[in-house]
């Protein structure tokens, strides 16, 4: 496929690195040429000097031939253009683009008349949507979500009560007891652990699972055993992450304090917010403030300012304090892997958050949808399943029947709204929706030559 992407910040990057090590053809344009140098340097891409929204430069970079654009510069501006010209100049089949605007969110049919933008990717709105989910379930590291929401991808640790500690696992038996989950990957000190031998379920273990969405409570008890009702939730930082966050929060009656230093934020936040939400003015490091405002009392704490360094300190003081379980918005990577170990609970990257978001518009063919998981290390897809027996290399055959990729699992499947975790003797038809987990993303290439449909029969 040949991808166009306008715009070489962090995401942009990002969103090249996966695309190019997925042996996609990319084209990246952008007006900073020391940018385009290093990424040219890094990887096997082609890069274009220029504004995208003009018509020449989009010219220069192949648009004419381009399967995807995907605008992703600091810009609206930019990115709508770029869209607008790659519909009717270029006729680019597909176009996506990253807006902060909120207008074209609520006004998603103006921005595809207009503009032809196809699909709208928003970070903020991105990232309070998973932060969300992850006060849902306090226990997991983190969650995705597949088939319309019937089927969930978590990532916990392995209680000290648990009782799965000591549980025999291998390639056979990877389903859980008395639950419809089934296990998909083990961390162990930050290794992932063979399927292929047996080996016991130790406390610390990170385990990646497959449940049904409706039993996930009972699968987080079973691995996790002790269920902490989440209420009371503290958020450092009143930006548009942190008011939507504090939003949604309080429409679902939790219980919300949030933490601004600009004082005329405060007031705006004071008006819009639910009234249920107190506004705090003040530093969200202040160990004063917090231990006034009941800091140990809180089940949650939410670092989400604009500045990494005030995320991880106001989150280790609060950790310190008392709170019961605290995440932290980070955007340097490098940050991430020093925090990793510490009394930090969970370390979001918004730059995943929006990858993984880009990621699952990117779909193609029989893909559904996709997700990187555990910091891109991981990939997890949705497939449906075409053709018959005689074109189809699945269709009519069992699990346990069909040769798989290395480090590729069948995490489950959804059969006309219902889901089942699969056994060896587990039947693939026509149009099931199949999830499969890959520990390494670059088995998933393998994986979707499965799911084609025989061109040669056909």
């Amino acid at each position: 496929m040949k991808i166009l992407i306008v715009g070489v910040g962090r995401v942009g990057c990002s969103l090249a690195q996966n695309l190019v090590s997925g042996k996609d053809d990319v084209t990246v344009v952008d007006i900073n040429r020391e940018r385009l140098s290093e990424l040219q340097e890094r990887f096997d891409l082609r890069t274009v000097y220029g504004d995208a929204s003009s018509p020449q430069v989009l010219e220069e970079a192949g648009a004419h031939d381009a399967d995807l654009l995907v605008a992703c510069s600091a810009s609206d501006a930019v990115n709508l253009m770029a869209c607008y010209l790659g519909r009717e100049v270029f006729n680019i089949p597909r176009r996506i683009a990253r807006i902060r605007t909120h207008y074209y969110h609520t006004h998603l049919e103006f921005a595809k008349e207009k503009f032809g933008v196809d699909h709208i990717i928003n970070p903020e709105r991105s990232i309070t949507d998973y932060l969300f989910h992850l006060v849902e379930f306090p226990e997991v590291l983190e969650i995705v979500d597949f088939a319309h929401g019937l089927v969930s991808l978590l990532t916990l640790k392995v209680g000290g009560k648990s009782q799965f500690l000591k549980l025999q696992v291998n390639e056979n038996h990877l389903n859980l007891p008395d639950s419809n989950g089934r296990i998909l990957e083990v961390i162990r000190q930050e290794k992932t652990l063979p399927l292929e031998r047996t080996f016991s379920l130790e406390r610390h273990d990170e385990v990646v699972l497959a449940v049904d969405t409706a039993e996930a409570r009972k699968a987080i008890k079973q691995l996790h055993k002790r269920m902490h009702r989440v209420r009371n939730i503290m958020i450092a930082g009143g930006g548009n992450i942190g008011e939507r966050l504090a939003r949604l929060l309080a429409n679902d009656d939790y219980n919300v304090r949030i933490i601004e230093m600009n004082e005329e934020r405060c007031h705006e936040l004071a008006r819009s917010l639910p009234e249920n939400v107190i506004v705090l003015h003040g530093n969200s490091t202040d160990e004063t403030l917090l231990l006034d405002e009941h800091v140990m009392d809180m089940d949650a704490f939410l670092a989400v300012t604009n500045a990494d360094e005030d995320n991880i300190m106001a989150s280790l003081l609060a950790k310190r304090l008392g709170a019961e379980k605290v995440l932290t918005l980070i955007s340097r990577q490098s940050y991430g892997e020093l925090i990793r170990g510490s009394a930090i609970d969970i370390a979001v990257s918004p730059i995943w958050t929006t990858i993984s978001a880009l990621m699952r518009d990117l779909k193609q063919g029989s893909v559904e949808r996709g997700h990187r998981l555990r910091q891109g290390r991981s990939e997890a897809v949705e497939f449906k399943v075409l053709g018959d027996s005689s074109n189809s290399k699945l269709v009519g055959r069992t699990v346990g029947e069909i040769r798989w990729p290395k480090n590729a699992v069948v995490a489950a499947i959804v059969r006309e709204g219902r889901v089942i975790i699969p056994v060896p003797t587990t039947t693939i038809n026509h149009e099931d929706h199949v999830i499969m987990y890959a520990s390494d993303p670059r088995t998933m290439e393998q994986v979707n030559k499965l799911f084609q449909v025989s061109a040669l029969v056909l």
